[in-house]
């Protein structure tokens, strides 16, 4: 029994792998449209420090926006203000620290945030950590499950006031959830959502990628029902060569690397889709999708699911201290 809990989240993960795979043999990355401009606005990049987070606030400065890049890397958040600054972008990018495994750091982000006075018109989820070793959070939450889903969920649902005041019709702002094709292999156990009876990095890690296409259906169905002009979405940006696989075992580690000079997206191309999400003409007023490769895709058949959509949430907003 303990054997299947572990093998088949593994196996069902290098299967979404390998489909990935096929499909980025036979099509390439999509081209991003000509984006309007963004002066004026703010958006909030989380794990902007590197890979297709760095690669996403430095496209949305260039578009003029004012972009707070949140992580836990202060070296790496200066080098990469720094590095946007010499760009000679139109817009500002600053460094703003939040550890997102710790829900005290992510309230202490937001109020730090707010006593500025700034509004917010797009906040892009994309911190995230994959295949760690069994961990838990300073709150005794499951790492996966804390740092790729909750952290980001109670950081939304605190900045939503923000949000709602600075869309309006015709100009919506946005919320952009970096999810994964291997959501598609999670399951969500909501009596064991901290993997505790039996851990599995995949298992964690699927699920926690699950829990953002839920979250994301189930807050669009919330924002179009109060008539806020604010859209969330969930994308998937493909196998993407970042410090992501630096936790695969060695063998996987060591067949991964000639892969992915060939079939893996670089971190500017699997950025594509987030900034596509954020700033694209076409997606102004369109929520509650999945996008893959430029276009609206369907979503693991769990993640249609409206009554565990309400459990999760309902669950994630006890685990995070929300009333």
């Amino acid at each position: 029994m303990w054997l299947l809990r572990v093998l088949v989240p593994l196996v069902r993960l290098y299967l979404c792998g390998m489909k990935v795979l096929l499909y980025q043999m036979f099509n390439r990355s999509f081209t991003l449209p000509v984006l309007p401009k963004q002066n004026g606005r703010v958006a909030i990049v989380t794990g902007g420090t590197r890979g297709m987070g760095f690669e996403t606030a430095r496209h949305l400065a260039n578009l003029g926006m004012h972009v707070v890049i949140a992580g836990n890397e202060k070296e790496e958040g200066a080098a990469a203000v720094r590095m946007i600054q010499e760009e000679g972008s139109r817009g500002k990018a600053e460094f703003v620290f939040v550890d997102l495994t710790s829900l005290k750091s992510v309230r202490q982000f937001v109020e730090t945030f707010k006593d500025r006075g700034l509004p917010l018109h797009v906040l892009v989820n994309n911190a995230g950590t994959m295949l760690v070793p069994e961990k838990q959070t300073e709150d005794g939450y499951e790492f996966h499950f804390v740092l790729n889903y909750l952290g980001h969920f109670l950081l939304t649902n605190l900045l939503l006031d923000k949000l709602k005041r600075a869309g309006r019709q015709g100009c919506c702002s946005r919320i952009v959830n970096m999810s994964s094709a291997t959501h598609y292999a999670g399951a969500m156990d909501m009596d064991d959502l901290n993997k505790k009876i039996c851990y599995s990095s995949h298992a964690a890690y699927s699920q926690s990628k699950l829990a953002l296409v839920l979250f994301t259906y189930h807050l669009q169905e919330q924002l179009t029902a109060g008539g806020f002009p604010v859209t969330v979405n969930a994308v998937d940006p493909g196998m993407v060569d970042t410090a992501l696989y630096n936790n695969l075992w060695t063998l996987a580690q060591l067949l991964k690397k000639p892969v992915a000079k060939i079939l893996f997206r670089t971190p500017a191309e699997g950025a594509s889709i987030s900034i596509y999400a954020a700033a694209a003409a076409e997606m102004e007023g369109v929520g509650g999708c999945y996008l893959y490769n430029g276009e609206k895709r369907q979503s693991a058949d769990a993640s249609y699911d409206s009554e565990l959509q309400a459990k999760l949430w309902k669950k994630s907003c006890e685990l995070a201290g929300l009333q």
